[in-house]
């Protein structure tokens, strides 16, 4: 999808390189589509190039693509191609399978983003609220407000933490107008996790009917013992909507695949407003992924040793990071991120975009080891050395 797009870009006209413009939004590219010339092909094949080109360290992927029990899998479910009912692997048997509930608790989603709007719009008829903090995947709030809604964001915490007393808090203030709460755990763009405790504390501490919707996109790099998936919940019969995603540790942030694990009476409530436009062949992907443990434990090692290499360079050079349990991190950078985010696409790599308020903050996905060696080059070139202990590393 991010070469299609990159070559759209190249399509209009020639007015701006592609490399100047890949920070835009797939909506704002779909909008510069125009009639496609043998000139715009022969441009769009040096846009591909140039988007190769560089190191991508900015949208939180696993840059080692799927390992080939999943490449394998996928070919192979190619020969359903022409078919509306075909084989599916028995993905939503093998998830169920994974977490020890039942197909009825599963439904699948065109990546975890559908699901989160899925939620959003089941949740918030009437105009009925949702509460979570900010900045975090904020897609959740943005698709609410569009849909008339209404999104009440509390800030992090001075250690970059999701303020749960706050947040149950609100939760009682709100609770006859509220739809749902929102939890990402770990935290987009922050990396901090919410604790197994904090958890108990939040859902013991709100009102028992209302839905909170627990987003662990990143559940997979965590290691960390004070963290716990929050899916026993749903085993207990509470409100919860776990939603997980194949799109980041599995490699597959391109075919989209995600779900949600849930209550039956939820997800029957949710079904409605569920695109289900998944292909065959991811779903064929999403069983291979789900069996290929070890592929995943590898990522999981290498991600979390660059993570911590990285972070101890940039503090030779004067430089905190935000702790982080995912596979990127946050670091203070002591200056407004846009210009710097622009210095990093001029060198060849691109990292995270704004998070507003963290406007000092710069997010840096972990890629492979020669992209975060060439990171480190540019950072050094871009940044020089800052004064050391002067960041803030929460």
């Amino acid at each position: 999808m991010d070469e299609l797009n990159v070559s759209r870009r190249k399509f209009v006209g020639g007015v701006a390189a592609a490399a100047g413009v890949i920070g835009l939004a797939p909506h704002e590219l779909f909008a510069m589509r125009a009639k496609v010339t043998p000139r715009d092909l022969e441009i769009a094949r040096d846009a591909l190039d140039d988007y190769d080109a560089y190191a991508k360290i900015s949208f939180n992927e696993n840059p080692y693509g799927p390992p080939e029990s999943v490449m394998k899998a996928m070919t192979k479910a190619f020969k359903y191609a022409n078919r509306y009912g075909y084989p599916d692997g028995g993905i939503t048997e093998a998830i169920a399978k994974l977490h020890g509930v039942k197909p009825e608790n599963i439904l699948l989603s065109a990546g975890s983003g559908e699901m989160l709007d899925v939620i959003g719009t089941t949740f918030t008829q009437g105009n009925k609220k949702v509460i979570g903090v900010s900045p975090s995947y904020m897609q959740v709030y943005e698709h609410v407000t569009s849909v008339r809604a209404e999104a009440i964001t509390l800030p992090l915490t001075a250690d970059y933490k999701q303020p749960i007393s706050d947040l149950i808090k609100a939760a009682k203030q709100h609770y006859r107008d509220l739809g749902f709460i929102y939890l990402c755990n770990p935290n987009n763009p922050t990396g901090r996790i919410v604790t197994k405790s904090e958890v108990k504390e939040l859902l013991d501490g709100i009102p028992a009917d209302v839905p909170v919707l627990i987003d662990e996109a990143y559940h997979h790099f965590v290691d960390n013992s004070e963290y716990a998936s929050s899916v026993p919940y749903v085993l207990e019969g509470r409100p919860v909507i776990v939603t997980r995603t194949f799109s980041k540790i599995a490699a597959l942030a391109g075919m989209r695949l995600g779900y949600a694990i849930a209550r039956k009476d939820i997800i029957q409530q949710m079904r409605p407003y569920s695109m289900g436009s998944i292909s065959a062949v991811v779903k064929w992907g999403g069983v291979a992924a789900l069996a290929d443990t070890e592929s995943q434990a590898k990522v999981k090692k290498v991600t979390i040793d660059l993570r911590q290499s990285t972070i101890a360079h940039l503090k030779t050079l004067g430089y905190e990071s935000i702790p982080s349990d995912t596979n990127f991190f946050m670091v203070h950078i002591k200056r407004d991120v846009v210009p710097v985010i622009e210095a990093f696409r001029k060198k060849g790599v691109l990292v995270g975009r704004p998070f507003p308020p963290m406007t000092t903050h710069l997010r840096v996905s972990i890629g492979t080891p020669d992209e975060m060696e060439r990171f480190k080059v540019a950072f050094k070139e871009i940044m020089g050395a800052g004064a050391v202990g002067s960041g803030n590393n929460g």
